[in-house]
């Protein structure tokens, strides 16, 4: 009987020891997740501080490259024209040429079919200028259609690269005055991200990047998610309080801890950086 309930008080001792081994585990972990996430959280404030700047600039980047493209596409066309002018220009050159060999031909004619023959060519040359000049007209108003709207584009051009440029002077300025504070939270991050279970990593990066405003890991506030705020059982909140497993909400996924272990992380945090 002595045998017995010795190795009952080993086995109770071995139990609790496991127990508290998890127990341990589960804070160790709970405790990283949560600095972890107060560590995200202040770089989200920092980047939250250049506001929609990033997006403003990119934006403008985009319609600035459009409008130049837009730009490069009728400059071509007025080339081209241009080119097609003078084409009509060297045609209309021939056809004076060709009416003067013509007219000079005329006045040694021997019978009415080559001088018939001559003012029929002379005839169709003369048109031809016609032809060439209507065209030249048709591509210069055209050229002077597309000369217009590129100067038009030039000048919203010009006010857009002066607003880019006063965004990317303003951005950079915030970036400047924020970059070495989210560098050494992100280099803080990244020590604290090796110290955590791969798992449980995973999984708050998962959670994180599903959730807009990126809180991955929330106490319990009010008795409720302090994520999406619907109401936690007491059961549920005593479960968090042991700290004997991770629990997630049951509404929105987000890893619980309590005040717990909010505020141990709060203090270890502050000690860290």
């Amino acid at each position: 009987m002595e045998n017995i309930s010795t190795e009952n008080v080993h086995n109770d001792k071995a139990n609790q020891d496991t127990e508290l081994m998890i127990k341990k585990s589960v804070e160790d972990s709970l405790l990283g997740l949560y600095k972890l996430q107060l560590i995200y959280s202040k770089v989200d404030k920092i980047r939250i501080v250049r506001g929609e700047l990033p997006l403003e600039v990119r934006d403008l980047e985009d319609v600035c490259s459009g409008i130049q493209t837009r730009i490069e596409k009728f400059q071509d066309i007025v080339n081209d024209l241009n080119t097609q002018t003078e084409e009509k220009h060297q045609l209309i050159k021939r056809s004076t040429m060709l009416i003067a060999k013509y007219k000079e031909q005329l006045d040694n004619v021997k019978n009415n079919r080559e001088y018939e023959a001559l003012n029929k060519e002379i005839e169709y040359q003369n048109l031809e200028i016609q032809l060439c000049e209507k065209k030249i007209k048709e591509f210069n108003q055209k050229i002077t259609d597309k000369t217009e709207e590129i100067t038009e584009l030039e000048k919203e051009l010009n006010i857009l690269r002066s607003e880019l440029q006063t965004k990317e002077s303003e951005l950079n300025d915030i970036i400047a005055e924020t970059k070495k504070d989210e560098m050494l939270l992100l280099d803080k991050a990244k020590e604290f991200e090796d110290k955590i279970e791969p798992r449980l990593l995973t999984a708050f990066t998962r959670i994180r990047d599903n959730m807009r405003n990126g809180l991955a890991v929330v106490k319990i506030e009010r008795d409720a998610c302090g994520g999406c705020f619907s109401k936690i059982s007491p059961q549920r909140q005593l479960d968090i309080r042991i700290h004997k497993k991770i629990i997630v909400c049951e509404f929105c996924g987000r890893i619980l801890v309590d005040n717990e272990i909010a505020e141990q992380s709060e203090r270890m945090l502050q000690e860290q950086l």
